[in-house]
């Protein structure tokens, strides 16, 4: 007895169904990409192709879900098939090699010769028919006893002469092909020894999904993508008045994923997903008690030390160039009021996310210590709705552009500062002078230091004066009680307006056309006799 032969067929490879890019989230280095369509269904368990994707989707971020209209479907399982594939013959790449090169040229040029042989060929068969119907019409001329032997000879003639030249160019085109040939073979026969064809990686996503029922369904592939990146950026344009700004809010992205995207939402977050890659380590830090000697309990060290200060929109001990998105320790997200159209080309692509026009105060600051010139500084307050985040500003005045300047991280509703360039109808000269005296008894010495500060107003005798200067200095600020700072307003001549907890000393002058002040600043520095280092 013979037991019957099945044949089991082979299911078909399912092709890759193309699943657009819907939706993009661009972190600091990375980016997120949402993909998601409508798919057709069958009853059971069912794999589905989606392609081409970048191949430099990272694995271990995928994930894939259906949402049925009656939610009878579940993605089971979802991974990433890259596979090798030949390029398109779109020709040699900027970086082929020369036999390549010739190869390709070789190729080319077997075609062009191809096709001028088609083309001789066709005007020779052209010429066969003339001479066909020369031939007819002597036949019926001479039978209505008509002749024409010149005219007849010299068309013969003439058509004799032109399939004599076009059988000459074919003997000619047929060795240059030849030729052409034999080199064409060589060089593919070495190419074929020398070097291998080139290869492209491609990719698919193949989405196990089990379906208890056939129909349509919205499949949504999500995953990491590297080489994309975004850095905000500003525009800030000054009333011809000064007292209204314009800010533009804007989000500069590249992108060189392998993929455009086209028509996508994107947003853009601060997020930092690959610092909980692993805990931060641990050191010990001991902490030991001891006796002060005799030298310390009768000397007091102090020494004098710069220091920022810190307020809401700043990192506190942050350095100026930030390698990331200085967004104030809180991940933040902003979204693009439109689709937009980021191509993969590595080139930035700025893109609009607000604008807000807001009241302004302008301000003629001076800081003599570190300039000596006068700067339009103007404050207005966060109306964007959101964080300002850290990142570069193009200025624009009444007069045009004005330059770039560095916008700090701030909160909605906190104060922002830009500065718009310099006033330069003012001069400013600063000197200091420091004078110290030591009581021989109990050894209390006494530091006078003297700020003189020389602002000059040259402009012309009616022209617009931007109002008051408000000019600062700075002086110690003592920390240990062994070191008094007294600024001496009987001595400061004018006395100053302000002065802060942070040591800011504030003087607001009013200037008009071609008048010079002089403002002079006398702080003392008290320190007993156990202090040294002053």
């Amino acid at each position: 007895m013979t037991q019957p032969t099945l044949e089991q067929s082979t299911p078909a490879e399912p092709k890759p169904e193309p699943l657009p890019i819907t939706a993009v989230t661009c972190l600091e280095d990375r980016a997120q990409v949402t993909r998601s369509g409508r798919i057709e269904l069958s009853r059971g368990v069912q794999r589905v192709l989606v392609g081409p994707v970048t191949p430099l989707a990272v694995d271990r971020s995928l994930r894939a879900e259906v949402i049925a209209d009656d939610g009878t479907a579940t993605a089971i399982d979802a991974r990433v098939v890259r596979v090798y594939t030949p390029k398109p013959a779109t020709g040699p790449g900027p970086d082929a090699s020369e036999l390549r090169r010739l190869v390709h040229e070789s190729g080319e040029r077997a075609t062009v010769l191809s096709r001028r042989e088609r083309r001789l060929r066709t005007g020779l068969a052209l010429v066969d028919q003339a001479r066909a119907d020369l031939r007819r019409d002597i036949a019926e001329q001479t039978g209505f006893g008509t002749t024409e032997p010149e005219r007849w000879a010299a068309e013969s003639d003439r058509l004799s002469a032109e399939a004599e030249q076009r059988y000459t160019d074919l003997h000619t085109l047929a060795d240059e092909q030849a030729t052409l040939r034999t080199r064409l073979r060589d060089a593919q026969a070495a190419l074929s020894v020398a070097e291998q064809e080139p290869v492209e990686l491609t990719a698919t996503v193949e989405v196990v999904i089990e379906a208890e029922r056939t129909g349509s369904a919205e499949l949504r592939v999500v995953h990491l993508v590297p080489c994309a990146l975004w850095r905000p950026a500003y525009r800030a344009a000054l009333a011809p008045d000064r007292r209204s700004i314009e800010v533009e809010c804007d989000a500069v992205v590249w992108q060189c994923t392998g993929e455009d995207w086209s028509g996508v939402t994107l947003s853009l977050s601060t997020a930092r997903p690959t610092l909980a890659a692993r805990p931060p380590s641990l050191v010990e830090d001991r902490l030991t008690l001891r006796e002060r000697t005799q030298v310390e309990k009768k000397q007091v060290e102090v020494d004098l030390r710069e220091e920022d200060i810190a307020t809401v929109g700043r990192v506190a001990g942050g350095s100026a160039e930030l390698p990331g998105v200085d967004d104030g320790g809180e991940v933040r997200v902003l979204a693009a009021p439109t689709p937009v159209q980021v191509p993969s080309d590595g080139r930035p692509h700025r893109v609009r996310l607000t604008t807000f026009t807001t009241k302004c105060e302008p301000e003629a600051a001076c800081s003599p210590e570190l300039s000596q010139y006068v700067s339009q500084v103007v404050r207005f307050a966060n109306d964007a709705g959101h964080a300002l985040l850290a990142g570069p500003v193009e200025l624009v005045r009444g007069s045009g552009y004005a330059g770039r300047g560095q916008l700090d991280f701030a909160a909605p509703g906190e104060e922002v500062r830009l500065p718009f360039g310099s006033e330069d109808d003012f001069r400013v000269v600063r000197e200091v002078t420091e004078s110290r005296t030591t009581a021989s008894l109990t050894g209390r010495t006494v530091v006078t230091r003297t700020v003189t500060v020389f602002l000059s107003h040259v402009a012309a005798p009616g022209a617009e004066s931007p109002g008051t200067v408000v000019l600062r200095e700075r002086v110690p600020v003592s920390e240990v009680s062994a070191v008094e700072v007294k600024v001496r307003r009987d001595l400061s001549e004018p006395a100053p307006d302000a002065v802060d907890d942070q040591g800011i000393v504030r003087y607001d002058v009013r200037l008009t056309a071609g008048e010079r002040r002089r403002i002079t600043l006398v702080y003392e520095l008290h320190a007993s006799g156990k202090v040294t280092g002053l």
